[in-house]
């Protein structure tokens, strides 16, 4: 199991490496569950990590349905030669979804195949009026995705994933995706406590901020010594 983390800039970015992290995950988390950094950011974290050999990841977004500018934005995040593109599928309707994915990984696709598009669906879709999550999987396969995501839309420190979602629920998501061909990422403040029954369950990637800040607060900043436990943890279940 890989560990991504999500960086805001560069000095957090450099935390992470230092850290461990596997995956160094541009956002801007002052834009949303997703959102979107800077190119010039994502850049500036991709010339880093080119000497430090980590993969880069970015975020472009919580999207309503708005496919036309979900896949500009996935352009413009694929210019920045990066490994992965996130987009979150902020809709209601599993048509509007489908139309956003295959916007975003024909954008991504035909400008290089190698990227992996990740598909992300919230965890919390019912509190939100969002399609039904555990449709991701169908939805990422069917648009050519690599990777299937669950995330929670609403950050809330006394709240993650598993408040939303079941482990039996977990497994049946991973279970699926694997089913067609796609890697399982999931985030939603997930904790150190969360990395065995994930790992058991056989995610491929997990998503974390908040647990590798200070304070155990996703607005602090990020910190090698946090990173590092994060991933040691990970190493033990190997």
């Amino acid at each position: 199991m890989k560990l991504l983390i999500s960086p805001k800039d560069e000095i957090e970015a450099l935390e992470a490496i230092l850290g461990g992290a596997d995956i160094i995950d541009v956002k801007n988390p002052a834009e949303g569950s997703l959102g979107a950094n800077f190119p010039w950011v994502i850049r500036s974290i991709r010339d880093i990590v080119s000497v430090t050999k980590q993969e880069v990841s970015a975020t472009i977004g919580d999207f309503i349905n708005l496919p036309g500018t979900a896949s500009l934005a996935a352009l413009g995040a694929a210019c920045c030669e990066i490994n992965y593109i996130k987009v979150g599928l902020k809709v209601s309707s599993e048509k509007n979804a489908g139309e956003i994915a295959n916007a975003v990984v024909r954008a991504v696709k035909e400008y290089d195949p190698k990227i992996n598009v990740v598909i992300c669906g919230y965890a919390d879709a019912k509190e939100n009026n969002l399609m039904d999550c555990m449709k991701i999987p169908k939805i990422a396969s069917e648009s050519g995705a690599d990777i299937a995501m669950l995330d929670t839309l609403t950050k809330n420190k006394n709240k993650n994933l598993f408040d939303h979602l079941a482990i039996e629920g977990i497994e049946k998501f991973t279970r699926d995706a694997h089913d067609l061909g796609l890697k399982v990422a999931l985030g939603g403040s997930l904790k150190k406590e969360h990395i065995v029954p994930l790992y058991n369950a056989g995610v491929d990637i997990i998503g974390i901020r908040g647990a590798a800040c200070e304070l155990n607060d996703r607005t602090n900043a990020i910190k090698k010594e946090r990173v590092k436990e994060l991933k040691d943890m990970i190493n033990k279940q190997i």
